[in-house]
């Protein structure tokens, strides 16, 4: 008989391991929705699934938060049941041969910032701020940015009367030391503004490929953080950011400039890249370095078989490839940035109507395009399917992530624990 959790989802392979547990692919037998199922032993020393899956029912309904489908106990393991969700940044910049465009690192840095600032409005720090850690959605989500894994995430206040944590020192490095700030080096208790510092740090190595203090070569795990601390403090700001806009320099001054329990401009931050963003002639149109890839790869993949033919006008490209590749250099005739009300309208531009429910999105089929929304009150996405959204804005691209496949097949992987589906 096969495995089910709380006999409503049906275990299937294993996808990965994360820090705290093994992962696997799931599938509600009621529905034949796709999840992610994270298993962690109940024997073990230090249980954290409990801890994350509180944490995640307390950010549930943020934008860019996965959904909790069910936690408990099964037999001798603790149980969450969650979004299946796409590749995380680090999977796609690994696609992209390691480099991103400004363009699109600037589009993420205006998500990124806004899942930031909402997990701090909860009154918990992720502490734990890198690529591996966010993920895209799939479907008519690809575009969207997820933040995960909380196993780290600490309350800095308390929720009613937002009395910060005290000060503190001598505390051991918490996160991942390539992207820690320079005052969790220093053994500083975390804050808000170290949150942001780690995130300027992961929009650099973006930009630049590495960071300065990559590949210090130590004896012990304690030397090499202290290598990368030395490096990291003695690196000046421009130095670091040299090449680049200067918005990026101007960041992390801010950054660095807050205090303890300052509360940080969101906004300000925000505000820094968009007005880059305008500046640069770029357009807010959710096409990433990683679309454009997928696309070309998917046209030169149709057109393979055609070079194989006897006449050589059938390697020619179809009017659809050369209607796409127009469309690749039209103008759009709409604001380069999003709406004020970001999210929002994000929602609106790139996936159509949310529903009210609980928010269950389908990983698309294994064939192509996502199928088609879960019926009303079910918590599906409504609204434009994603052709047609693709053809209100001038893209032609989204499906290019979520939608294309190689040989239709479809390709699992494990990031940071993390599961995904491309």
């Amino acid at each position: 008989m096969e495995p089910r959790i709380a006999n409503k989802f049906r275990l299937g392979r294993k996808i990965g391991s994360g820090s705290f547990g093994e992962i696997y692919l799931g599938t509600n037998v009621q529905t034949n929705e796709e999840v992610g199922i994270k298993l962690e032993s109940t024997k073990t020393k230090h249980p954290q699934l409990l801890y994350e899956s509180k944490l995640y029912r307390i950010l549930q309904g943020g934008t860019g938060i996965p959904n909790i489908r069910w936690f408990g106990v099964e037999g001798d393991y603790n149980v969450m049941v969650i979004d299946l969700l796409g590749p995380s940044l680090e999977d796609l910049f690994n696609f992209c041969a390691r480099k991103f465009s400004l363009k699109t690192v600037l589009m993420l840095a205006d998500q990124l910032i806004n899942r930031v600032e909402y997990v701090h409005s909860k009154s918990f720090l992720h502490r734990d701020i890198k690529p591996d850690n966010f993920l895209m959605g799939l479907g008519r989500r690809a575009n969207q940015v997820y933040i995960i894994d909380f196993g780290l995430a600490k309350k800095y206040r308390d929720p009613t009367t937002h009395q910060h944590i005290p000060y503190r020192e001598n505390k051991n490095l918490t996160g991942t030391a390539r992207y820690a700030s320079i005052n969790t080096h220093l053994g500083i208790e975390q804050s808000r503004r170290d949150d942001l510092e780690s995130l300027g740090y992961v929009l650099m190595y973006f930009l630049r490929g590495s960071l300065p203090w990559q590949g210090l070569k130590a004896g012990t795990k304690k030397q090499k953080y202290e290598k990368i601390s030395e490096k990291k403090m003695s690196t000046p700001i421009e130095v670091l950011c040299k090449g680049y806009p200067t918005e990026l320099a101007s960041y992390f001054h801010y950054c660095r400039s807050l205090r303890f329990d300052d509360k940080p401009d969101y906004a300000y931050l925000k505000r820094l890249f968009r007005d880059l963003f305008i500046r640069e002639g770029f357009q807010f149109d959710y096409v990433f370095d990683w679309t454009i890839l997928k696309y070309q790869q998917s046209q030169a993949s149709v057109a393979a078989p055609r070079m194989l033919g006897a006449n050589a006008a059938a390697a020619a490209p179809s009017p659809a490839a050369n209607a796409a590749d127009a469309d690749l250099a039209r103008p759009r005739h709409r604001s380069p940035m999003p709406h004020a009300d970001e999210e929002a309208e994000a929602e609106r531009h790139a996936y159509g109507r949310t529903g009210s429910g609980s928010g269950a999105r389908r990983a698309p089929a294994a064939g192509g395009m996502a199928p088609a929304p879960a019926a009303a009150g079910a918590g599906g996405v409504r609204g434009s399917t994603p052709d047609a959204l693709d053809s209100k804005r001038g893209l032609g691209l989204t499906n290019a992530l979520s939608g294309i496949r190689s040989g239709s097949r479809v390709r699992t992987g494990q990031g940071s624990g993390h599961v995904w589906q491309w």
